[in-house]
């Protein structure tokens, strides 16, 4: 059974982003999700988030993990400490620059990239004009990372204020996991 866990990041996904949307879709279909809200999701604390991250990993044992901006780097963390089971799917989506400089998020930096996403099949997911991540940095990160990765056009931040309330695609790549 498919077991979906869906990562904001800084501010959260509320409707109409398209995670809340995701999850929607997902429960709709009597699948099972859990859309994990942080603690403190407007002055998020890297720690809090990790250690809100490993209780939910622990109890709810996804095999699905879908990231989006910050909740990326959360993951890289947790990948660098290692201890976690591996999933079938990962998907990274809008991860934000590993030199990001946002007062907010400073608690997240710097992050190393980890030797290890404990995934069989991670998907690096960017945009050709996302504010916090440049072309040339998602380049990096897919090489670094050695993973595939899908290149959306002006896509923005894949987010609600780049048009992405509902996404289709992801769902259908969800419900065609195996």
């Amino acid at each position: 059974m498919k077991r979906v866990l869906i990562l904001h990041g800084w501010g959260g996904s509320d409707f109409p982003h398209w995670q809340s949307w995701l999850s929607g879709e997902i429960a709709k279909d009597y699948g099972c999700v859990s859309f994990l809200k942080f603690s403190n999701i407007d002055l998020p604390n890297k720690d809090e988030w990790m250690s809100e991250l490993k209780r939910e990993l622990e109890e709810f044992k996804p095999n699905i993990v879908i990231c989006h901006s910050v909740a990326n780097i959360l993951w890289f963390h947790v990948c660098n400490e290692g201890g976690i089971k591996e999933l079938d799917n990962l998907f990274l989506v809008a991860p934000p620059s590993l030199k990001c400089d946002i007062k907010e998020l400073k608690s997240f930096f710097p992050c190393n990239i980890p030797t290890k996403l404990y995934a069989k099949k991670p998907l690096l997911i960017t945009s050709t004009n996302d504010p916090y991540m440049t072309m040339q940095e998602a380049d990096e990160l897919q090489k670094a990372l050695d993973i595939e990765m899908l290149v959306l056009q002006n896509a923005g931040h894949i987010n609600s204020d780049s048009g992405y309330g509902e996404w289709p695609w992801m769902l259908e790549e969800i419900k065609n996991t195996k």
